[in-house]
């Protein structure tokens, strides 16, 4: 526990801890720090210092050396503010492989090769996410992924304020029931750390939280509700969107450009540290 931010970190290191659990073995680290909610650089700045050094012991527990080469990758929807997280981390943080190609003399030793791309959705592109990452793999032959996505919440307490950072992947556009190929070491060939943060909530979420209060609020009505009865209250009060609405708050592009801020600043901390131990100049595009 810090000032500004609660860490859990959860090993699962066997079949048993799979089953217990319900969640494939890994590393699976939640920074929750509601700062990350207002305006307070110095604090978003210590938020990403803590999320380097969780990113810089995940690449230690994964052997990937100070100068193996990294594919970040940005997913979800430019178009669409609470999905645009992933490809705007790409804008805020430095690439360094085509400059290690063709001006490596500018570049102090050991400078790791790090190269980014944001695939976009299946409905822009037509290609599956997945495909996209492998054929770049295939040519660039990074080390390892590190892949950033916005998320759907389960907790409303969570939007905006919480960073899970993980060794097992991701499965994009599963928060919001577009279930596609996953991102992990299995179809990759090679690790793939995820980060994400969830930036939307499901309507049914603050139906069931709201009869939760008003139970705990006047407990005499002695209202029986659990998230399997606020899910079929919300597909009835929400069939005219065909049973399914996702919030999000309204100053979700301030919020997602501080989010993105902190993500690309985790990133240069962690993959670039021999530039920044060197004061070397940090540029972006």
């Amino acid at each position: 526990k810090l000032p500004n931010a609660d860490i859990t970190i959860i090993n699962i290191m066997n079949k048993t801890g799979e089953q217990n659990m319900g969640k494939p073995q890994g590393i699976y680290i939640t920074i929750d720090a509601p700062s990350l909610r207002s305006e307070n650089p110095p604090v978003h700045e210590e938020i990403a210092t803590i999320v380097a050094q969780k990113l810089d012991q995940l690449l230690n527990a994964l052997h990937i050396g100070p100068t193996d080469p990294i594919l970040v990758v940005g997913l979800g929807n430019w178009e669409a503010t609470p999905d645009s997280l992933g490809p705007k981390v790409i804008n805020q943080f430095t690439v360094t492989r085509h400059l290690l190609k063709y001006v490596p003399q500018n570049l102090p030793a050991g400078t790791r090769p790090v190269s980014a791309l944001a695939p976009g959705v299946l409905g822009t592109t037509g290609i599956e996410t997945a495909e996209i990452i492998r054929g770049v793999i295939d040519k660039t032959r990074p080390r390892a992924i590190i892949a950033i996505d916005a998320l759907a919440a389960g907790d409303l307490e969570r939007v905006g304020s919480s960073i899970q950072i993980t060794s097992t992947g991701i499965s994009p556009g599963s928060g919001v029931g577009n279930q596609r190929i996953g991102i992990n070491q299995e179809t990759m060939g090679i690790p793939v750390i995820a980060i994400g943060i969830p930036t939307v909530v499901h309507a049914g979420i603050i139906i069931y939280e709201t009869i939760n209060n008003l139970q705990q609020a006047f407990p005499n009505l002695n209202l029986q509700m659990n998230k399997d009865l606020a899910q079929h209250l919300s597909k009835n009060v929400l069939s005219p969107f065909g049973g399914n609405l996702t919030v999000t708050p309204k100053e979700i592009d301030d919020l997602v450009h501080n989010l993105a801020w902190v993500i690309g600043n985790a990133l240069n901390k962690s993959l670039h540290s021999t530039l920044i131990k060197a004061n070397a100049a940090i540029p972006l595009h």
